[in-house]
């Protein structure tokens, strides 16, 4: 296996060019952090990406994930290549989002035009199919909202050698209806989507489930408790075969940055 210089456990978050994201990014990086990856939905354009990246010194940024049918091959080439002039080995290109009839011909359309090196790339891989294209194409995968018996079965596509880098959901709260109540309202956007719809039922979810997000549906899909707490459940994925995992902490509430949590599971996760 291979962390790619990313450690154990990183960030996963939404920014963009605001100074209270660049305020942000300072604190994961103060923080120890190893890695942020920038969610693709609130990512407003791949300026964001090298205006993080000048405003810091040393963490690193993966685009977790740049939709293929928004940012063109061309264009993420280009941000790739003017970032490593300017902060190299520091922007890894985390790609997904392909639409339509073919979306493996798409990916493999765009990964032929795109300018990055293997190593510098991912791929936001659910299905056995996504998988083995990462395994092919780049440096690994990059799945959201999957269980550690996911990981296992990941990690047997992928092979040994192959990044598995995993975004989880987190919450720092002990009361368990809260937790649950906090985690629900995120999840329950994505059994929408069919993608991850599929993905959800080949986990072993059934359509009720889908339906009525039970409570082991959600504590297979979130973290929630004291960080210790936190920590025993994300591990789950690193034992399973995953080699990182970028924590997505959520509060319930939209808007500011979970700064304060990500300061009290610093200990958990770092030291």
């Amino acid at each position: 296996m291979t962390d790619h210089q990313f450690g154990r456990f990183g960030i996963t978050t939404g920014l963009d060019s605001s100074a209270e994201s660049v305020a942000a990014a300072h604190a994961v990086e103060a923080l120890g952090w190893p890695a942020i990856w920038l969610s693709g939905g609130p990512l407003p354009g791949l300026q964001t990406i090298s205006d993080l990246l000048g405003a810091t010194k040393t963490i690193k940024f993966v685009s977790g994930i740049l939709a293929v049918d928004k940012y063109s091959a061309a264009d993420v080439g280009r941000t790739y290549a003017e970032l490593e002039a300017t902060a190299p080995g520091r922007f890894t290109a985390g790609l997904g989002g392909a639409h339509g009839t073919k979306p493996l011909a798409t990916l493999a359309t765009y990964l032929d035009e795109l300018d990055v090196p293997v190593e510098r790339r991912l791929l936001a891989a659910l299905g056995p199919r996504m998988l083995k294209l990462a395994g092919e194409r780049t440096a690994g995968a990059y799945p959201f909202l999957t269980t550690a018996a996911y990981s296992a079965e990941a990690r047997k596509v992928l092979g040994p050698d192959k990044l598995l880098a995993v975004s989880h959901l987190a919450v720092l709260e002990t009361d368990a209806d809260r937790a649950r109540a906090i985690a629900r309202d995120t999840i329950s956007f994505f059994p929408t989507i069919p993608g991850y719809a599929a993905s959800l039922k080949r986990q072993g979810f059934s359509q009720r489930d889908l339906s009525e997000l039970p409570d082991h549906m959600v504590d297979s899909l979130a973290a929630w408790g004291s960080p210790a707490d936190i920590r025993s459940k994300l591990t789950e994925h690193l034992d399973a075969g995953a080699d990182h995992v970028a924590v997505n902490v959520i509060t319930g509430v939209t808007g500011p940055q979970p700064i304060e949590q990500w300061r009290a599971l610093t200990p958990a996760l770092l030291e």
